[in-house]
Order: C-alpha cells, then structure tokens, then sequence
C-alpha cells in the first residue's frame, strides 16, 4: 500500500505520480454505463497491449483528438488516408495492427449496440448489473485474467472484436467497474464497495 503526505491510503500500483493517482482515485473501478467512454477504454485497453497503462494514459488526450472523441460511428467510418495519417500521428501508439483493428472494433461495437440497445447492456449483463466486489488485500493476489474475463473476451472475439485478449478483458473490467480490485486497505475499496448503477 501506498500512503500520501494526508494518511490516505491507496493500492501500491498508482505510486505517487500525480496522473496515476488521480485516475485510480477518481476511476478506476468506478462503474461505467455510458457507451463512448465504454469504447474509449476499449480502445486504449487495446492499445496498451504489451504496454504500461502509464504510457497510453499520458497519451490518452492525444488519442481522444485524433479519434474524433472516440465517436464510434464516426471510427467505424475511418478510410484507408485516417489510417495512414493515424499511424502518422505522434500522439498515439503508431502500431498500424492495433489501428487498424479498433477501426473493426468500432464496427463491432456498433453492432453490438444494435443487437443490445446499448453496449452497456450487453456488458454489464456478464455480471448481472452488480459489480464483483474482491477483497485482497495485497497486489499479488489479484489476478491478471479470471474465468469472467475468458467468457467475454470470448464473446467479444465471436463478435468481431479483436486485441480483446483475456488479460485485456479484465484490465477494462477493472477499468470499468465491473470488478473492484482496489486492495481492502485503500480507501477506494470501501467507497466503490457499494457501487452499482
């Protein structure tokens, strides 16, 4: 656990770096319902594949500019010149596989949201509306992919989407809310705990 110059106590992860701290303050684990910050996260979960979250979160403002706000209707459309401007752009991870594949992940998605009114709905229905509350109590004990996240990514993957690999799955279920894994010693387990919708 970490402990700041105020006594609060947060999970290890965050450090004492001040973007770090304030997303695992303010949202992470906090359950998410709407649909393009939905598809903002799954995106950037996509993108920091084989990456640190640190790197794609000092980058996330340059990925929200140059993905039309994470439209994804208007991603969904991106032609083969917003491909190559978008491998271009310094703003983002210039990997041309992970571009290319959220330009399907947003058709995917938007098929989604056709099939289930909303892709909210069709997410939070794996957990029946109410986050999974953990309690470890050390980081070691959370785990990098859990049986949730193999049925989903599965799912996603039977839906078009790719870079949706179980790792990648629970680190946006995390993201999401749908899990809570802030450490019972942090403040956030305790707050979120209650958490649904």
């Amino acid at each position: 656990m970490t402990v700041d110059e105020a006594g609060i106590i947060r999970c290890p992860w965050c450090g004492d770096l001040d973007l770090y701290v304030r997303y695992h303050d303010t949202e992470w684990g906090v359950p998410l319902h709407d649909d393009r910050a939905l598809f903002e996260l799954l995106i950037l979960e996509g993108a920091q594949a084989g990456l640190s979250w640190l790197t794609i979160l000092k980058r996330r403002e340059g990925y929200r500019a140059a993905y039309d706000g994470f439209d994804p209707a208007r991603v969904a459309d991106y032609d083969a010149p917003k491909l190559a401007a978008l491998v271009e752009d310094a703003r983002i991870i210039r990997n041309k596989t992970k571009i290319k594949a959220s330009v399907a992940n947003a058709q995917a998605f938007l098929a989604v949201q056709e099939a289930f009114d909303s892709f909210d709905a069709y997410l939070w229905r794996f957990v029946d509306g109410r986050p999974i509350v953990n309690h470890f109590s050390e980081l070691r004990q959370v785990p990098a992919t859990t049986p949730l996240a193999e049925q989903v990514s599965r799912d996603l993957k039977s839906r078009g989407f790719s870079f949706v690999g179980p790792t990648c799955v629970y680190a946006f279920l995390q993201s999401a809310g749908l899990v809570n894994d802030h450490l019972t010693g942090c403040f956030r387990h305790k707050e979120l705990a209650g958490a649904v919708r």
